[in-house]
């Protein structure tokens, strides 16, 4: 019993860790917009970019007066709410959850920290683009890596991945920063529109070096326990196929049952939890990295 009380605060401590390095790549991102991205008058991509041009439109084409702080936070919030009541069906609970918490936080930092009144970088919106779609792409990738999200379009493909099969979370986003960056082609000046791409592709290449949603894992899950009630929690919880072996120590002579299991990294805490739930003395064997030919489920 000591063992499993062990076991389980080990896991929340962990979980607890990686949610607060979660709320650091929400503030690493809020401060990348506000100290390099908006005093440049660039425009992130996906819906903060939506967020934005909503915002430039309210103050300076409908003279509405909001002054003192950027409101595009508050707007991307906004925007996000009925994107993840939406999709909250369709994806695991721990996820939504961090996310939840994610968004709100990045709305915080977003309020909070103060833009410069002159870029930090004057006379060079080039660097500004790319060190901003650098840090800004750092603390979407962390925030990913640590089993939460940012919201916004990877929400939206994630949910029309499941619902239609055929859409990948990279189209969606490719979609959206379409239209938003055809929008700002009317409403501003070229260079704007060339700035705001490079800072787009900049972050992107960042999100995809840092986060870990396509690094596959292989896992097997030693266990002398012939526990279907484990099976039906991965099922349920995690939406994963098991593959089970029956094998023998070699040693001891025992009969074990092996679980093979192919999951994404950031799904790893989450099955250890499970797993050790039932059997804290499983023995699991984890691979990365591994490449899957067939039909597998890829996560957020």
């Amino acid at each position: 019993m000591e063992r499993i009380t062990g076991a389980r605060k080990e896991i929340l401590q962990g979980q607890g860790k990686r949610l607060f390095f979660a709320i650091c790549g929400a503030a690493i991102y809020a401060a990348g917009v506000n100290l390099f991205v908006v005093p440049v008058s660039l425009y992130s991509g996906g819906i903060m970019g939506v967020a934005q041009v909503i915002r430039t439109v309210l103050i300076q084409y409908l003279h509405v007066p909001l002054s003192g702080f950027d409101i595009a936070g508050l707007i991307y919030y906004a925007v996000n709410i009925p994107i993840l009541l939406v999709a909250m069906k369709d994806i695991s609970k721990q996820f939504f959850v961090k996310t939840i918490i994610c968004v709100t936080m990045q709305t915080v930092f977003l309020t909070l920290i103060p833009i410069p009144k002159a870029p930090l970088l004057p006379n060079d919106v080039l660097a500004s683009s790319v060190i901003g779609g650098l840090v800004c792409g750092f603390g979407m990738g962390l925030a990913l890596r640590m089993g939460g999200s940012l919201g916004g379009t990877d929400i939206i493909g994630m949910l029309l991945l499941k619902r239609r099969g055929n859409v990948s979370v990279g189209r969606v986003g490719l979609i959206v920063n379409v239209a938003l960056y055809t929008v700002c082609l009317f409403l501003f000046d070229v260079s704007t529109v060339i700035y705001s791409l490079i800072y787009a592709a900049v972050s992107s290449l960042a999100v995809d070096h840092g986060h870990s949603q396509n690094i596959n894992v292989q896992v097997q899950i030693i266990t002398k326990r012939d526990n279907r009630e484990l099976e039906e929690e991965i099922f349920r919880k995690m939406n994963r196929g098991i593959t089970r072996l029956d094998s023998t120590g070699a040693y001891t002579n025992e009969k074990s049952n092996i679980l093979f299991i192919l999951i994404s990294k950031y799904e790893v805490a989450q099955l250890r939890q499970i797993v050790l739930k039932y059997d804290p003395q499983a023995f699991i064997v984890m691979n990365e990295g591994v490449t899957v030919v067939g039909h597998y489920l890829k996560k957020l």
